[in-house]
């Protein structure tokens, strides 16, 4: 799990993937949609979209001619409910 949890993270830190969730989560969108509200090429979004597909965090699909993606809020979930175990978890003291 722990390795998978790296994985959501690492593609969480760059900006432009969090930019790319954020618009996502207001509905599904084609990358046509994205660019436009984006400061980076068609060849960088589509990087990036794979990135957030492969870890889980967004979904695509072929509708005609057109990728649609959307965000995979199951992922988000298990992220959110990591990082409240991580939080929660008790404290021990280690004793010399």
């Amino acid at each position: 799990m722990d390795g998978k949890m790296a994985s959501l993270f690492k593609a969480m830190s760059d900006e432009n993937r969090l930019k790319i969730l954020r618009l996502l989560l207001s509905g599904e969108r084609c990358g046509c949609t994205l660019i436009d509200q984006l400061p980076i090429s068609q060849p960088t979004l589509s990087y990036h979209l794979k990135w957030l597909t492969k870890v889980g965090l967004t979904r695509s699909y072929k509708e005609g001619t057109w990728n649609k993606h959307e965000v995979n809020k199951e992922t988000l979930d298990a992220l959110i409910d990591y990082l409240i175990q991580l939080r929660d978890t008790e404290e021990t003291q280690c004793s010399l």
